[in-house]
């Protein structure tokens, strides 16, 4: 890639417990990549509109409550806004009933508590990969 991946990480719902998602956006900026960080408590519209704005390749969700269980309208509402193209992954404490739920709705992965740093870096740079190849076919 010319440009770095662009992550979107944000908290959507309620749900106000950000140290995990602060850690992921830290070694995400890290290793190299774009991250636009959002505090707690975003509401879907808001991150539709942010996502369009910043042309983000991927959107990471945290989710430490029940705020997963609200995913599917964020990936509905990116298809509407016609970027149901950006990969949406999910972190946190999602039961597996939960997470079926997810990957049905479109959503990328799950990571679950303790997930290594290492692992997420490099889905997310993957992910970002196909979607830009996506965008742009060679």
């Amino acid at each position: 890639m010319d440009t770095p991946p662009k992550i979107l990480i944000t908290k959507i719902g309620l749900d106000g417990h950000d140290r995990g998602s602060r850690i992921v956006a830290a070694h995400l900026r890290d290793v190299g990549m774009e991250v636009v960080y959002t505090p707690p408590w975003q509401e879907i519209p808001a991150v539709v509109k942010l996502a369009v704005e910043e042309d983000v390749d991927v959107i990471g969700v945290s989710s430490l409550a029940t705020d997963h269980l609200i995913v599917p309208k964020l990936m509905a509402a990116l298809r509407e806004a016609g970027v149901g193209d950006v990969a949406v992954i999910v972190g946190g404490i999602v039961p597996d009933e939960d997470e079926k739920a997810l990957i049905d709705a479109g959503v990328a992965r799950v990571f679950h508590p303790g997930a290594p740093l290492g692992e997420i870096s490099s889905y997310v740079a993957a992910a970002a990969a196909r979607v830009r190849a996506a965008r742009f076919p060679t």
